[in-house]
């Protein structure tokens, strides 16, 4: 998806911002094992009386219907997941999505905050149910976890507003120093984007690793790294909330699909696909992501695995 960054429009959800920011990856690259924190925000999904609706219900594996769905997020990312206004409940179009998922599928979910790099491996260990947190679909992902897609967005560069470089592309990033957020697409490029300058007789990228996004923002606002890297939605979200003291640079590269991660042989990927649909074919999908700004991304073919590289 190229994602312009000006068609990012809020819906007025305040956010905690360091200095004046917040964002999330999940992200695109988005992310072993560690430590869940405890923030969740609950949905009790509706069955809904509708044929569509009772086909796919019936989809859902039976050990599945009597528990709610343990979903993780990194609510770093916003306006994809982060923490809400108070203070503690999982927000944006991943969690509204993944409750809109469960009300099709006559399914109770929890979203649960969580560390990116932490999440497919959770998944793989059963602490997790499902993550949706902003992960591109990705060919090596998919030898852990099953995919279906529902979003799509590249990544974008942003600077300071004022003295910021001029980066055009990666090739551009060669003698500067970037911040990511760990486990990240944005990572791997950056860390290859190194390796090319330096065969090619040029300086270095210094890749500075974070374990969330809001820490790779700090990097950039106080200097210590000169150019951030994120998901594009999230990149234009940071300068949109950043009150003049970022700016979008260059071009959205490497557009791909976001899917929602499954534990493979678990027997949710043909229903969460097949809900999927419906919300689609209803219009509530498209809600969504006009809600928090981001219909830009919006796709019209899902896929189980449809990860481009």
């Amino acid at each position: 998806m190229m994602l312009p960054p000006t068609t990012l429009v809020r819906s007025g959800v305040p956010i905690l911002l360091v200095v004046g920011l917040a964002a999330g990856c999940g992200g695109s690259g988005k992310k072993t094992s560690g430590a869940t924190t405890a923030t969740t925000t609950t949905a009790a999904a509706s069955p809904s009386s509708s044929l569509a609706n009772t086909m796919v219900s019936a989809e859902v594996p039976s050990k599945y219907k009597a528990k709610t769905l343990k979903v993780a997020a990194d609510a770093t990312y916003a306006p994809n997941e982060f923490i809400g206004p108070n203070g503690h409940t999982v927000v944006g179009m991943d969690p509204d999505l993944a409750k809109a998922l469960a009300g099709v599928m006559a399914v109770k979910v929890a979203v649960v905050n969580a560390t990116f790099n932490t999440i497919i491996p959770g998944l793989s260990s059963g602490k997790y149910d499902l993550g949706m947190s902003s992960f591109t679909d990705t060919k090596a992902r998919q030898k852990v976890v099953d995919f279906v897609t529902y979003f799509s967005a590249g990544t974008a560069f942003y600077v300071k507003a004022s003295g910021g470089p001029a980066i055009s592309t990666l090739a551009d990033l060669c003698g500067h120093s970037v911040s990511v957020e760990s486990g990240t697409t944005q990572q791997m490029d950056a860390t290859a984007q190194n390796g090319k300058c330096k065969s090619a007789g040029k300086a270095g990228v210094k890749v500075s690793v974070f374990p969330d996004q809001n820490a790779a923002n700090l990097a950039v606002s106080s200097g210590r790294a000169q150019v951030g890297m994120a998901d594009s939605p999230v990149a234009a979200y940071i300068v949109e909330k950043s009150n003049g003291q970022f700016k979008l640079t260059g071009k959205v590269y490497g557009t791909a699909p976001y899917g929602i991660a499954i534990p493979k042989g678990s027997g949710l990927a043909k229903p969460i696909l097949a809900a999927l649909k419906v919300l689609m074919k209803d219009g509530k999908y498209k809600a969504i992501l006009t809600k928090w700004g981001i219909q830009e991304g919006a796709i019209t073919n899902p896929k189980t695995n449809g990860a481009t590289s």
